[in-house]
C-alpha cells in the first residue's frame, strides 16, 4: 500500500497540451500611390503684359545703344561747325542807302551802302571783340561791353576802341551778286595808312 502511495505521489500531474496557433501575419500596407497628374491649361498672357514687357526691353536696348554710341563717340575727333567764310549776300540793288543788319546773326556782318559804294563791315568791336549794336535812331554803332561808339560807316569816335571796325573783302561774281570773304579783312589803324580804299574793300556804284 505504501508503494502505491509512493507511486501516486511521484506522479506529476501534466496539464493537457494546448494547441499553439502561429501569430497571424501582419497586413502589408502598401504606400498610397500618387494620384494621376492633372494637366491644367494656363490662361493666355494678357496683351497688356506683353506690351509692357516689350516696352521695358526696348528701353533697355535703347539705353545700352546710347551708351555704346557715347563710348564710340568719345574716341572720335571732335569738329566744330563754323559758318563759311565766303558767301553771297545778293545784288547791290537789293540794298537801300544806309546800314543793313539782316546778315548780322548768320555771318556777323553789316552791309553798308553809300552814294558811291557798297562795303561790308565785320561786326566786331576793335577794343575787345564784342559785337556792337546798330542804333538806327542815333545813326551809330554802340558796343554794349565798354561803350565804344562808331558812326554809320564803322569809324570809331568815342570809347576805348583804338580804330574803326574792319571791312570784309567784297566782289561781284558773274551773276552780279556780292560775294563776301570774311577771311580777308581791311583795316584802318590809327595814325597809319588805311586800306578802306583798296581794291576789294568796296564795290563802286
Amino acid at each position: 500500500m505504501e508503494s502505491n502511495l509512493k507511486d501516486e505521489s511521484s506522479a506529476v500531474a501534466v496539464p493537457p497540451a494546448t494547441a499553439v496557433t502561429p501569430p497571424a501575419p501582419k497586413a502589408v500596407v502598401k504606400p498610397a500611390g500618387r494620384p494621376p497628374a492633372v494637366v491644367v491649361e494656363s490662361a493666355p498672357e494678357p496683351k497688356v503684359f506683353k506690351t509692357r514687357r516689350m516696352i521695358i526691353w526696348a528701353s533697355v536696348a535703347a539705353f545700352l545703344g546710347y551708351c555704346f554710341l557715347s563710348f564710340i563717340r568719345f574716341f572720335l575727333p571732335r569738329s566744330i561747325t563754323e559758318p563759311a567764310s565766303t558767301f553771297k549776300v545778293g545784288f547791290p540793288s537789293d540794298y537801300a542807302l544806309g546800314v543793313d543788319t539782316k546778315y548780322q546773326q548768320q555771318y556777323r556782318i553789316w552791309v553798308d551802302k553809300t552814294s558811291d559804294r557798297v562795303f561790308v563791315i565785320y561786326a566786331r568791336c576793335t577794343h575787345l571783340g564784342c559785337t556792337p549794336d546798330w542804333k538806327a535812331s542815333e545813326n551809330k554803332f554802340k558796343c554794349p561791353c565798354h561803350g565804344s561808339g562808331y558812326d554809320s560807316e564803322g569809324i570809331n569816335f568815342e570809347g576805348p576802341a583804338p580804330r574803326p571796325m574792319d571791312r570784309a573783302h567784297v566782289e561781284l561774281n558773274a551773276e552780279g551778286q556780292i560775294v563776301v570773304d570774311v577771311s580777308r579783312l581791311f583795316q584802318k589803324p590809327k595814325g597809319e595808312v588805311g586800306h578802306f580804299d583798296d581794291p576789294g574793300a568796296y564795290i563802286p556804284l
